[in-house]
C-alpha cells in the first residue's frame, strides 16, 4: 500500500487530495482546503486577489500562500483521515503564470526553517518584491509588444514558446518589474512561479520548474524544453541567472525538509516531486494521457484542453501549447465568458437553473438560425477588447431563445477555435460547475460529434498532482508504470453518464457552425453581413 498527496495552490484556495494505491484497490482518502478569503482574511484579498486602484493589475501576497500551506498541514495532521507520516511522495499544482521574487537571503532561510515557529514568520524578509502578479493581471500590453518585436513577431514567438505574448504570462510581468523597479529586479536572486515557490517551501531549497509550467512564461523553448535565449534577452538583462532550472515533471526535488518532519510528523523519506501548473496537472487529473480525448471545463471561464503527441502552433495565436506531465504536450484554449455569460442570460430571462435547462429542452436545436455572440466581458478567444453582446436574428426579450443561443454559441466557438489542435475527439470529459447540466452536455455532444462524459473529480488539478506523485515515486524506485495504469481507478469518467450525439443534430450543427463563424467575423469587422447565410440555414 502506498499513499500520496497532491496539492493545488489556486487563485482562491489551497487544496490537498490524498490517495491510496493498493494493487487494484485505489481510493481518495481525504480532501481538504484552505480558503484564502475566509481562512486568511487578514491578508485583505477578495477572491484571492489584493485590491488595487488599477483594474488591470491583479496581485496576491505570496506570504498568504505560505501560511496556507502551514495551516493545511496543521489541519491534516489534527483532523485528517491519514497520518502524514504515511505519505510517500508529494507533488503539486500552481496557478499558472504567477511569479514570486526572492532575494539572496531566501536559500539559506529555506534550508534552516525552525519547526517550532510558524512558517510565515520566518519568510518576511526573503522577498525582493512583496506581491506576486498572477494570471488575472492584464497590465502588460506594452511589454508584450516590446517582447514580440524583439523576438521577431507574434508567430515567431508562438513557434518558439508555444504562445504569442500574453499579458497574463510571466515574461511580460518580469519585463514590467525590471522597467518600473530596476533596483528591486537587481536585488532579485530567484524568480519562481507559484508552483516552484511552493515546492521550495516543502523541500527547503530552491526547486526547479517543469516544462508544463515553464511554457506558460513566454520564455521557454517549447521543442527543446529549456530557456530560450532570445526570449530571455527580450525580457530583462541577466534573467537566465535568476530563473530555476527546467527539469522533467517526474523529477524528485528532494526529501521533505526537517520543518515538515518535526512540525507535523511527516516521513523523512517522503519525496517532494517537481510541481507543475494547474492546467498540466488537470490534464492528468481527468485522464488525458493519450490521443482521442478532450476535456472541457465549464467554469468561470470555459477551457478546452487535450493531449498532443507533438507541439503545435495555433495559426490564429489564440491558443496555447504547454508541456505535459507525460513528457508530451498539451493544447489549451480559454474563453473568458463562461459561467458569467450563462448566469447573465439566466438572470435576464428571470429563470433559475431548472428553468434554464427547461428552456434548452423546449427550444429547437439550431434556434431557427438565431445567433448570439456572448461577449459580456472582454473576450480572450477571439480577442475582443470592446465587450458587448451581439445578436443576429435574435430578440433580447426572447428569454428561452437567448438561453439556447448562449449555449450553442459557446459550444460552436470552442469547436471552431480549437480546430488548430488537429484533434477529432472520440470522447469529451466535461468538468466544472455547469457540467452537471445534461442539456448543456447534449448540445456539446452534437456540436463536437463525440460522446460526452461527466467527471466526478472535485479538483482535477490536485488529483492530477497526487497521480504525478505516484508516477514519479514509482519511477524513482526503478519502476516503469504506464500512465494508463497510473490513472486507472482515479481519473476516469462516470461510465453511465455518457451522452451520445444524434447524427441528425450533428449534421444540423455542421451547417450552423459556418453561420456562427460568419457572424463572429462580421462582429469583429473582418467579414460581410451574415444575413444571407442565416437565411440559407433557415431554409435548409
Amino acid at each position: 500500500m502506498a499513499i500520496y498527496m497532491g496539492l493545488d495552490s489556486s487563485t482562491q484556495s489551497l487544496t490537498a487530495v490524498v490517495i491510496r494505491v493498493d494493487g487494484e484497490n485505489r481510493e481518495v482518502l481525504d480532501q481538504r482546503s484552505i480558503r484564502f478569503d475566509e481562512d486568511l482574511a487578514s491578508y485583505g484579498c477578495q477572491n484571492g486577489v489584493l485590491a488595487h486602484s488599477d483594474p488591470l493589475v491583479a496581485h496576491s501576497n505570496p506570504l498568504m500562500w505560505a501560511e496556507a500551506l502551514d495551516r493545511l498541514f496543521d489541519v491534516l495532521s489534527r483532523e485528517g483521515k491519514v497520518s502524514l507520516g504515511d505519505i510517500q511522495a508529494i507533488a503539486g499544482s500552481g496557478q499558472q503564470h504567477g511569479s514570486v521574487y526572492l532575494n539572496s537571503r531566501a536559500a539559506a532561510r529555506l534550508s534552516s526553517l525552525d519547526p517550532a515557529v510558524p512558517l510565515v514568520g520566518q519568510l518576511q524578509d526573503i522577498f525582493s518584491r512583496q506581491t506576486s502578479p498572477i494570471w488575472m493581471d492584464s497590465s502588460t500590453a506594452g511589454e508584450c509588444e516590446l517582447i514580440t518585436a524583439a523576438v521577431g513577431g507574434d508567430f515567431e514567438l508562438a513557434s518558439l514558446t508555444g504562445s504569442k505574448a500574453f499579458e497574463r504570462f510571466t515574461g511580460p510581468q518580469i519585463r514590467k518589474f525590471h522597467a518600473e523597479d530596476p533596483q528591486g529586479y537587481e536585488a532579485t536572486d530567484r524568480i519562481h512561479l507559484v508552483s516552484s515557490f511552493m515546492a521550495s517551501l516543502l523541500a527547503g531549497a530552491h526547486a526547479p520548474l517543469d516544462p508544463g509550467d515553464g511554457a506558460g512564461m513566454n520564455l521557454m523553448n517549447l521543442s527543446g524544453k529549456d530557456w530560450a535565449p532570445s526570449a530571455l534577452e527580450a525580457t530583462a538583462p541577466g534573467l537566465a541567472e535568476k530563473l530555476p532550472a527546467i527539469e522533467e515533471s517526474c523529477s524528485v526535488v528532494g526529501p521533505l525538509s526537517n520543518f515538515w518532519v518535526e512540525r507535523y510528523g511527516c516521513s523523512r523519506e517522503a519525496r517532494v516531486i517537481c510541481w507543475s501548473g494547474d492546467n498540466p496537472c488537470s490534464l492528468v487529473g481527468v485522464g488525458l494521457v493519450k490521443p482521442g480525448r478532450l476535456a472541457i471545463s465549464l467554469g468561470t471561464s470555459d477551457t478546452l484542453f487535450g493531449y498532443l503527441p507533438e507541439p503545435r502552433v495555433d495559426p490564429a495565436m489564440e491558443g496555447h501549447t504547454f508541456g505535459a506531465p507525460t513528457g508530451d504536450y498539451m493544447s489549451l484554449i480559454c474563453f473568458k465568458n463562461g459561467s458569467l455569460a450563462r448566469e447573465k442570460i439566466c438572470n435576464g430571462a428571470g429563470l433559475d437553473w431548472a428553468g434554464f435547462s427547461a428552456a434548452l429542452r423546449d427550444t429547437p436545436p439550431g434556434n431557427g438560425g438565431a445567433i448570439m455572440l456572448p461577449w459580456f466581458e472582454p473576450e480572450i478567444t477571439p480577442n475582443v477588447q470592446d465587450p458587448g453582446v451581439r445578436r443576429y436574428g435574435l430578440e433580447e426579450t426572447d428569454g428561452p431563445a437567448n438561453v439556447r443561443a448562449v449555449v450553442e454559441a459557446q459550444m460552436m466557438a470552442m469547436a471552431i477555435h480549437s480546430r488548430w489542435m488537429g484533434v477529432t475527439p472520440e470522447s469529451i470529459y466535461a468538468t466544472g460547475g455547469a457540467a452537471c447540466n445534461k442539456e448543456i452536455l447534449q448540445i456539446m455532444a452534437q456540436v463536437f460529434d463525440a460522446d460526452v462524459y461527466q467527471f466526478e473529480v472535485g479538483n482535477s488539478a490536485a488529483l492530477g498532482a497526487a497521480l504525478r506523485a505516484y508516477h514519479a515515486d514509482d519511477k524513482a524506485a526503478g519502476g516503469s508504470i504506464s500512465w494508463e495504469e497510473v490513472i486507472a481507478g482515479f481519473a476516469q469518467p462516470v461510465a453511465e453518464s455518457r451522452i451520445s450525439p444524434d447524427p441528425e443534430l450533428v449534421a444540423l450543427y455542421k451547417d450552423l457552425k459556418p453561420v456562427y463563424e460568419a457572424c463572429e467575423e462580421h462582429a469583429l469587422g473582418r467579414g460581410e453581413d451574415p444575413r444571407q447565410k442565416i437565411e440559407a440555414f433557415v431554409q435548409r
